[in-house]
Order: C-alpha cells, then structure tokens, then sequence
C-alpha cells in the first residue's frame, strides 16, 4: 500500500490551499498540513492517524501544525478555522 500523501509531505513546505472549515460532527475533511484559528476558543479534531483530540484556551491568529481529517461541532468554541494544505 502507498504511503498516503499527507505522512510524506515536507512540514517546511509553505501551504498550497486554504479553505474555510464548517465543524461538523459527521463530516469528514481531506487530511490537513495546519489549522489557522480565526476566533479564540477551543476545538475538537480527529487527527490524520484516528486520535480525537480536544485543543483547549486557543488564541485568535494561531496556526496549527496539525493534520487533521474533522473538525467537530461539539466541544468546539474557537470559529473563523481555516483549513491550510
């Protein structure tokens, strides 16, 4: 099996895409390389490899290093989240 995309990709590497993110508790978002935080608060993931995670006291204008494939609507406070691939 291929290793997927997103375990090789180079983290020194500036994003090539952005979207916005909508938290959702059942839908799912192609693997992350960072999460910007537009809003303080706190926010649930599913990481890449299937950990669920709660990231709590985020600060407005911060950028994740994560790789992340949901973004829940439950437990999540922080807004404004832009995806960065």
């Amino acid at each position: 099996m291929a290793t997927p995309s997103y375990r090789t990709a180079d983290a020194t590497v500036s994003a090539y895409d952005a979207s916005s993110v909508t938290p959702a508790d059942d839908g799912a978002i192609r693997p992350t390389r960072a999460l910007y935080i537009g809003t303080a608060g706190d926010m649930k993931v599913d990481m890449a490899l299937g950990s669920t995670v709660t990231f709590v006291g985020l600060v407005a204008g911060t950028i994740l290093p994560i790789q992340v494939t949901r973004v829940y609507s439950t437990d999540t406070t922080a807004s404004n989240i832009v995806a960065l691939y």
